[in-house]
């Protein structure tokens, strides 16, 4: 496991170090997703746990907890995320209940969760229950934060209003809006930032990814995403979508939801508001953001564009985000979003 941090969080780590002489029972780490929140935060539990803690704060990565936890089997650590995150390697809720040859058919019976459940929070009253083995602290990195259901966030309440001594919550989250009220008042919040354009575009260039600054553009300046997205064969669906915004019509609209239903929505519905952002910027006299290389199209559309109503379609597609991973029907889910998109130029 890396010991260090990308280096448009090394200032955060700096700042996060202030915190270790009086260490709260819960931070909560909050940024856009794709910067690389979630190894900045298993680096801090690494060096939670390390033995011999290096001078700016990293983990040594060679005594024998840096070893156990490189492999995820920390005795002190405890990883809690949805199973779809986890695939074949899902968190072992550790009750004993169920043979291996039990888990491995569920598994197979099912489609991963991607909500972090009930069950995985009532797991950790055991883990926390016993002491430590070297009487010295452990740690729960729970991510994304977002993903607990009712049920689990509940559950995870009470543990933040009560907590067990030397354990350290450590949660992270995309969207700090989707979180309960009462979760962000019992952690301390650690905000984590985009990084400038230009040091994430260095930091692609070093990866030697194509068109690093498209990439970068339309992932909204996220590195990690514009990584993720240009390391992926998602381009063409990307741009067949693009090319169906800059053309609205019923026709195309349902032509594409039928194409496009295999696609995840939470990715179409993402392509469209930063789409909405671009033109509602250029209806304002700026440059787009997101999608520079299709100015040409976004250009052609301002003038069929009442900018309330615009206002309000972005509005709409802001909260379809949130219903996003769970559509009862994807292509009727596309074809409604699509056919709302196009009534803006009626």
């Amino acid at each position: 496991m890396t010991q260090s941090v990308f280096p448009w969080l090394e200032e955060s780590w700096q700042q996060l170090q202030q915190l270790r002489a009086r260490l709260p029972h819960a931070i909560l780490f909050y940024g856009p997703e794709g910067i690389g929140k979630t190894a900045f935060v298993e680096s801090f539990a690494q060096s939670l746990l390390c033995e011999s803690v290096q001078a700016d704060g990293h983990a040594c990565g060679a005594c024998a907890s840096c070893g156990w936890f490189s492999q995820y089997n920390h005795p002190d650590y405890r990883r809690v995320r949805p199973e779809v995150l986890d695939g074949e390697d899902a968190i072992d809720t550790g009750d004993g209940s169920e043979s291996s040859e039990d888990k491995k058919s569920a598994k197979a019976s099912k489609t991963p969760s991607k909500e972090i459940k009930i069950d995985q929070i009532r797991a950790l009253s055991d883990f926390m229950n016993v002491s430590t083995h070297r009487s010295g602290m452990r740690v729960v990195v729970l991510y994304p934060a977002e993903a607990l259901n009712t049920a689990a966030a509940n559950s995870l309440l009470k543990t933040l209003e009560e907590p067990p001594p030397q354990t350290m919550f450590l949660l992270v989250s995309n969207r700090l809006d989707r979180l309960l009220p009462t979760i962000l008042s019992r952690c301390r919040k650690f905000a984590l930032a985009l990084p400038s354009h230009q040091a994430g575009l260095a930091w692609l260039q070093q990866q030697n990814i194509k068109d690093a600054d498209v990439w970068l553009s339309e992932q909204g300046g996220a590195p990690l995403a514009a990584l993720h997205a240009a390391s992926g064969d998602g381009r063409e669906v990307m741009d067949e979508f693009l090319r169906c915004l800059g053309q609205p019509s019923i026709d195309v609209a349902l032509k594409t939801a039928e194409r496009l239903q295999k696609t995840a929505v939470a990715d179409l519905v993402g392509w469209l508001q930063r789409w909405l952002y671009d033109l509602l910027a250029m209806k304002s006299g700026a440059a787009p953001r997101y999608y520079p290389r299709y100015a040409r199209e976004l250009n052609a559309l301002l003038p069929r564009l009442d900018t309330v109503a615009l206002a309000g379609a972005l509005k709409a597609a802001n909260e379809r985000r949130a219903i996003a991973d769970h559509p009862l029907s994807a292509r009727l889910f596309i074809e409604e979003m699509l056919l709302e998109y196009q009534q803006l130029f009626t």
